[in-house]
Order: C-alpha cells, then structure tokens, then sequence
C-alpha cells in the first residue's frame, strides 16, 4: 500500500519520524513536502497530497500541521477526502472503521512523537467496516459533497 504525506513548516519535524516508521512498516511513502522550518502555507500540502489520493496513487495520506485543524480543513475542501483530525488512538482508529478516512491528520504542537505514531499505527491498521449504518452514513457524507459542489 501506498501512503502519501505532507506537512507544514509546524509539522515538519515529526513528519520525518512518522515517514521512517511507516518506512520500517512496509509502506511505500510519497512524500508531498515542505522539506524545511522555513514558513509555508499549509493549503498548498493538502492539496498535493489530496490530488495524490484522488489520481489513485496512493490510498491512504498523513498530514502534519501545527494542530491537525488547518490540514484537515483544507484537504476536506477536496470531493472525495474524508479527513479527520485526531490525537487520540481510538478516534484515528474508528475515523477509518467508521467513517471511511482515507486522510488522518494531527498536530505537532498537539501530540508527541510517541503518540504520533500511535496514531499512524491505529489509522493504518483498521479497515473500513462497510456494513449497516457505516455504509449508510458514508453515502450520505458523499450526498453531501455532491450537494454542495
């Protein structure tokens, strides 16, 4: 499986440690930047890494910010991403069993790197569960988006 991630100036320190890990798992990494501290514009990341998703290049994304907030509101805009912002292991885990996310997002400022990788762990190990409501309710999320285009 293919993993692509991204982060801003604010996540780029533990975006390293989280691609080696997913590295040392088995996945293939396409790293979508930025490649330094220096300040960048977070929506820029999100969208390389959300066009990667939807091109079919890769299944599933990590982004990195400061909180998680602005990623996962920016890679939301695009039809298609169900991003979720977690810092908590059993909201990364039932956002994929649940909901379908195909994007986890988190902050740097919010968790350490332990706790990231946990989080990249749980999103990563869980499958969809595409039975009963779940499904129901993720065809009424794409309504939605649809709706709204």
């Amino acid at each position: 499986m293919k993993i692509v991630i991204g982060c801003d100036h604010a996540g780029y320190n533990i975006k390293g440690i989280v691609k080696k890990h997913i590295e040392e798992k088995g996945y293939e990494v396409i790293d979508v930047g930025t490649d330094s501290t220096a300040s960048c514009h977070y929506p820029v990341y999100a969208s390389a890494l959300c066009e990667k998703i939807l091109g079919g290049e890769a299944e599933l994304g990590i982004l990195i910010c400061g909180t998680g907030i602005g990623m996962s509101m920016a890679a939301n805009k695009h039809k298609g991403i169900r991003a979720a912002c977690c810092s908590d292991v059993f909201s990364a885990r039932l956002t994929r069993e649940h909901n379908d996310a195909n994007v986890l997002c988190f902050g740097e400022r919010v968790v350490g790197p332990g706790l990231a990788l946990d989080l990249v762990d749980a999103f990563l190990g869980a499958e969809y569960l595409n039975n009963g409501n779940h499904v129901t309710r993720v065809a009424m999320l794409a309504d939605i988006e649809n709706k709204n285009a």
